[in-house]
């Protein structure tokens, strides 16, 4: 098949969209599959070709490729976007890089546009082999996705069946220029060193290894689909039923998971987690395992990256860095016709007929006290308890003061004077 006909077939879900953005880094890949898109946009009805270049400034040698690839595309004819990014050292410095280069696009693709880059079988073959180095999991080694969302619109991959060889080919018949980056000549990088030393090896071996290893990483993409169907199965009765939404966070009830044998148990919390933190390696999971098999009366933490689960009585909750930051000190409430916003505690407004005198609002210090309809005064404490408010949320939790008095808690109607309720929008995820 030739690589229009493969582009065409790839790109076919996407004719519909409002413009294609072509990663342009002047390198092999992205020269050849700019030029491909551009010639076969000569032929057939596509969306309109844009190309960004993102300038890293970390070699000499890169100064120089914004030039050429301008020059390049004023040839095409098409438009491109020249965006500078400051990369902020890590621990790894292509890392940095990347994250940088990936948030600027994220910053320019609009609804429904596409952002396309140039990685292909070679490259599919050596992240699946960098990664199984690294003791990646299934997903892992499903290496990169053809296709997944970026900000609003989507990062796709068309080459990620066509071989480094073909694409030399395609340069050297259509007399095509592109810039080499020296980065990709230092062994120290892991990846070059693949590229360089091992593929190569490999390849005198076995000649196929780049499309064998390729068609693997298919194979752990189609088995990581199935485990996150299993996974969505087994989280549907764990995620029903939800006390407290309005705390606005997510939750499972631990009930449906203990049914489950560990290993479902896993790749249940591993799908449900996906989108809120890093997976947690294998010699982490003890984590998960204390805070399954914790007494109901207790209240154990799972810290994880950006957060930490915790328990409360059969359920437990995901609760993001910010969550757990403390609040400010007490806010006077000056007109309760109007919504008040809280300081990094989300909103609140007033029900009903508000008290007369001083409104505040403040939280939980110890040692609270309400009069209650029917009850007389009674510790605040003893009243959550009776809720059964969670542990981690009493911090939070908005109190009406009127002159000195507390007078409502919010989202509790039952622990309210008066005729008025609090009803409290908490911070989301």
């Amino acid at each position: 098949m030739s690589l229009d006909s493969r582009l065409l077939s790839v790109l076919a879900p996407w004719r519909g969209s409002s413009a294609w953005w072509v990663a342009f880094s002047g390198g092999l890949d992205s020269t050849v599959l700019l030029h491909a898109l551009v010639r076969l946009a000569e032929r057939r009805a596509l969306p309109p070709i844009r190309a960004i270049h993102v300038h890293h400034g970390l070699q000499v040698a890169a100064d120089d490729w914004p030039a050429h690839c301008q020059q390049v595309c004023d040839r095409l004819g098409v438009a491109l976007e020249i965006v500078r990014v400051q990369v902020i050292p890590g621990a790894s410095l292509e890392r940095a890089a990347r994250d940088a280069r990936y948030q600027a696009f994220a910053a320019r693709l609009g609804e429904d546009e596409l952002l396309l880059t140039g990685q292909h079988r070679d490259d599919q073959a050596e992240t699946l082999l960098f990664r199984l180095l690294r003791g990646a999991g299934v997903r892992g080694l499903a290496a990169m996705p053809v296709a997944r969302a970026l900000a609003s619109g989507q990062l796709v991959r068309p080459l990620l069946d066509v071989s480094r060889a073909e694409l030399e080919g395609y340069v050297r018949a259509n007399g095509l220029a592109w810039v080499e980056d020296p980065s990709n000549k230092q062994l120290e990088y892991s990846r070059n060193f693949l590229r360089r030393q091992v593929l190569p090896l490999l390849q005198q071996r076995w000649p196929q290894v780049s499309s064998s290893l390729a068609r693997t990483a298919a194979h752990m993409a189609d088995a990581q689909q199935l485990l996150d169907e299993l996974a969505q199965q087994d989280l549907a009765a764990a995620q029903a039923d939800i006390d407290f939404a309005w705390l606005n966070l997510p939750s499972l009830a631990l009930a449906p998971l203990r049914e489950l044998t560990p290993a479902r148990q896993r790749n249940a919390l591993r799908h449900w987690l996906a989108a809120r933190t890093l997976a947690p390696d294998e010699n982490h999971w003890a984590g998960w395992e204390c805070l399954r098999d914790a007494r109901a009366d207790a209240t154990p933490r799972w810290r994880l990256a950006g957060g930490e689960l915790q328990r409360s009585g059969e359920r437990i909750w995901w609760l993001p860095d910010g969550w757990l930051a403390s609040v400010g000190g007490p806010v006077d409430w000056l007109d309760p016709s109007v919504e008040l916003l809280l300081p990094g505690n989300g909103s609140l407004r007033l029900e009903g007929e508000p008290p007369i005198g001083r409104l505040q609002i403040r939280y939980r210090t110890g040692g609270e006290v309400m009069d209650v309809s029917g009850r007389g005064r009674r510790d605040l404490k003893r009243l959550l308890n009776e809720a059964g408010v969670p542990a981690f949320a009493r911090g939070r939790l908005p109190l009406l003061y009127c002159d000195e008095q507390l007078v409502a808690v919010a989202n509790l109607p039952q622990l309210s004077a008066g005729r008025c309720a609090l009803k409290w929008c908490a911070p989301g995820c």
